[in-house]
């Protein structure tokens, strides 16, 4: 793994790449946001947004969504992947809402992993952009961002990955890191296609020189 040092220099570049990073879940409270998160396990923000679009019309507070048959929920829905358990747990959400938190989202990140569908992703990503609280959810784009800079190791699961990230990386900075290295991942480093040639970063990545060949001095 690369030091702390080099890894700060490598978010400084990106940081440069994209000052402007932030959630691209469309929403309007803190409801809304945890609805959509839920949404976007395994399935593009473009698309959640698309659904979300007539979603969050229809559907403004947790008795609205349980005012509905799960079916209809279900076919609200149809187009995400796994939309069937997600259903379930918007609508068991919910409830716990109701009957523990006054239908507000709780801030508490411990609070927020109990609640039906919400994992540490999940819980990260609703703390930060919602309540500001300094977190670092990992993501497809940031594992992979992580891994093929050096940042972490090859091995490392989402758990390892995320506290490497932590411990590398000031609090200060956690939040927005997060959206950075999301938009690294997502529109220049690709899973399929990453534009090695025009990176800042290619001297100093491994996957890049490896993958294309590249000597550099």
């Amino acid at each position: 793994m690369i030091s702390k040092k080099k890894t700060l220099q490598m978010l400084d570049i990106i940081d440069d790449m994209f000052p402007d990073a932030e959630c691209e879940l469309i929403h309007e409270n803190p409801f809304e946001l945890t609805i959509a998160v839920l949404l976007s396990a395994q399935c593009t923000d473009v698309l959640v947004n698309k659904v979300t679009k007539n979603l969050f019309q229809k559907y403004k507070t947790p008795e609205d969504y349980l005012a509905v048959p799960l079916e209809e929920l279900m076919e609200d829905i149809r187009s995400i992947g796994l939309y069937k358990n997600k259903a379930k747990n918007i609508q068991a959400l919910c409830k716990i809402l109701l009957e523990k938190y006054n239908g507000e989202i709780p801030e508490s990140h411990t609070e927020l992993v109990k609640l039906p569908g919400v994992g540490q992703k999940t819980a990260n990503v609703v703390v930060s952009v919602a309540f500001g609280i300094p977190a670092l959810a990992v993501d497809t784009h940031v594992e992979r961002v992580s891994k093929r800079l050096g940042i972490c190791r090859w091995k490392d699961n989402v758990k390892q990955v995320e506290e490497t990230l932590c411990n590398k990386i000031p609090k200060s900075r956690w939040n927005k890191t997060h959206h950075q290295l999301i938009f690294f991942g997502r529109y220049h480093c690709t899973a399929r296609n990453p534009k090695c040639l025009d990176c800042p970063l290619l001297n100093d990545c491994r996957e890049g020189k490896k993958r294309h060949k590249v000597i550099v001095e």
